[in-house]
């Protein structure tokens, strides 16, 4: 797998010393956390063919069998004020619609924050993790991503095959997985160049893919749950929406779970 994701990738990509594949982890984002601690430096990735301990946001739990996804995590180790990676995920998610285009031909959407999504269903999620140094500034960043590559309908558990999908299932052909992941590390090179100096081309690409903006939504926190309209995504990657009494407010990803209203959005 590790030979044929490099045959893939650009003649350009400078990080393949440091690039780790392994058939089995707990986790890529916490083993590449593990390798912080010893000195990875920038650009270290891993790829799994498998996770047994897969999570995503707010503790919830990423499926990752074998021999159908890509599950990646890469380490960056920006030199700024953890304020300046307000977008991160934001610019993750445009990258990773940027790699499905380049290696399954079609371009997903981003369901705010950090699903890729087709049609009314999810074909991945990412999970940014910052660490800080003793001067508050960024010492790294995780970034975990998981793409459904080759699942059919019967591979999901019953309780998700509603909302749950692949590239094989959007473009009924087969997926070369070596492919995908050569166009993730490439895209994810492409947006640490551009992080901390193109924020706004970032943002605006951002919003050009997120459906949630211009939907009927529900915003649950906790027992609460309220109903408003996606408006837009602020400078931060906030989403701001108006509520049923007609006020406006920008929503962090870290307070609350967006589901649609009428269906997944």
């Amino acid at each position: 797998m590790k030979e044929s994701i490099f045959y893939h990738l650009s003649p350009t990509y400078p990080w393949k010393d440091r690039f780790h594949f392994f058939p089995e982890v707990s986790s890529t984002n916490d083993l590449l956390k593990a390798m912080v601690k010893e000195g990875a430096p920038h650009g270290t990735a891993i790829i799994a063919d498998r996770q047994t301990g897969g999570h995503g946001r707010m503790g919830r739990s990423f499926h990752s069998p074998g021999g159908v996804g890509i599950y990646l995590s890469i380490l960056l180790r920006p030199d700024c004020a953890p304020t300046q990676l307000m977008h991160l995920t934001c610019a993750v998610a445009a990258a990773m619609c940027d790699a499905v285009e380049a290696a399954a031909g079609f371009r997903p959407g981003i369901k705010w924050t950090n699903d890729l999504v087709y049609g009314k269903r999810k074909l991945g999620g990412i999970l940014t993790e910052l660490g800080l140094n003793t001067k508050g500034r960024v010492d790294y960043a995780i970034l975990g991503i998981g793409i459904n590559c080759c699942q059919s309908p019967e591979d999901f558990a019953p309780d998700i095959q509603h909302i749950a999908g692949s590239l094989t299932m959007v473009t009924g052909q087969e997926i070369d997985r070596a492919k995908v992941a050569a166009a993730m590390l490439d895209a994810l090179h492409t947006m640490d160049a551009q992080l901390l100096t193109q924020q706004e081309a970032i943002l605006s690409q951002y919003r050009r893919d997120c459906i949630t903006v211009g939907q009927d939504i529900s915003l649950v926190r906790g027992e609460e749950i309220r109903h408003g309209t996606a408006l837009d995504v602020d400078e931060k990657g906030a989403l701001v929406v108006r509520f049923a009494d007609g006020h406006i407010e920008s929503v962090n990803s870290g307070e609350v779970s967006i589901r649609g209203m009428y269906g997944y959005v």
